[in-house]
């Protein structure tokens, strides 16, 4: 049996975690969960990695939640099926506080779950033809788990029409409501749409974008208020004397390559 979940490293800093069910549209199930959450801590644990790219073997991107895995939790107690549900909750965490940019590569179906994956990106491109549904409503299910990521992304009024309609949604329609970043044209392959983004990524300081993912995340919702002005220059009066800022801007002005700048970046 091949693993659910593969994890490989680049050498110029990106990470691929590629989900490895193609027979089964990489649905997503307590095995598949499980590799997902450790894949992230082992890629969170390399000194290397600038930039994390999640994409899918096979036709799919993913077709959800494996229908056999959710029937099966009529056999569990109650205890064991919260604590089966919690997987997916606290995967979707995971993902969305993983300290480096994320990048998701989407191609065909991206439906239920893998939408909450989605939502939890930095960026995300999909491919001329991919296809999203909220179809857990179809199926007598909801969208607990992803829904706080799916609505931050979308906003609530077009969270709540889709997440209740289970419509099928073109590449075009997930951009447009803020599902995904960019469309790749017809003639492009995914690699090739994510090329300049991955460049853009890789060079900037890799410490200031995952503090300024970490503070991007304190600040999301709130008013902004004298605290908040005053925590904000707290924040860059402290980072702006660092290694990497003073570095950063010594190479700019000396109009050369920062330290972190990869040759082909």
């Amino acid at each position: 049996m091949s693993d659910p979940v593969l994890l490989t490293a680049r050498p110029d800093g990106v990470v691929e975690l590629i989900l490895n069910r193609p027979e089964q549209g990489n649905a997503l199930n307590e095995a598949m969960i499980d590799a997902m959450a450790s894949a992230l801590g082992q890629a969170a644990n390399m000194a290397s990695l600038r930039v994390l790219v999640i994409r899918s073997q096979g036709r799919h991107f993913s077709a959800g939640a494996d229908l056999n895995w959710m029937k099966q939790a009529r056999l569990l107690t109650p205890e064991q099926n919260v604590a089966d549900a919690r997987k997916l909750a606290l995967l979707l965490q995971q993902l969305d506080t993983f300290a480096h940019p994320v990048l998701a590569l989407v191609q065909g179906a991206a439906y239920g779950g893998a939408l909450g994956l989605i939502s939890c990106c930095d960026l995300v491109i999909a491919a001329a033809n991919s296809r999203f549904c909220f179809s857990e409503v179809r199926l007598g299910l909801i969208p607990a788990t992803i829904s706080p990521y799916v609505m931050r992304a979308m906003g609530q009024r077009q969270a709540r029409r889709y997440l209740l309609t289970a419509e099928l949604m073109t590449a075009a329609t997930a951009e447009r409501l803020g599902l995904v970043h960019c469309v790749a044209t017809p003639e492009q392959s995914l690699d090739q749409a994510a090329a300049e983004p991955l460049r853009a990524l890789l060079r900037n300081g890799p410490g200031a974008m995952s503090t300024a993912k970490h503070w991007l995340q304190q600040i999301s919702d709130q008013p902004i208020t004298a605290d908040l002005i005053e925590r904000s220059a707290e924040r860059l009066a402290e980072v702006r004397i660092g290694d990497e800022a003073q570095e950063g801007v010594s190479a700019f002005l000396q109009q050369r390559p920062a330290a972190w700048e990869d040759d082909n970046a």
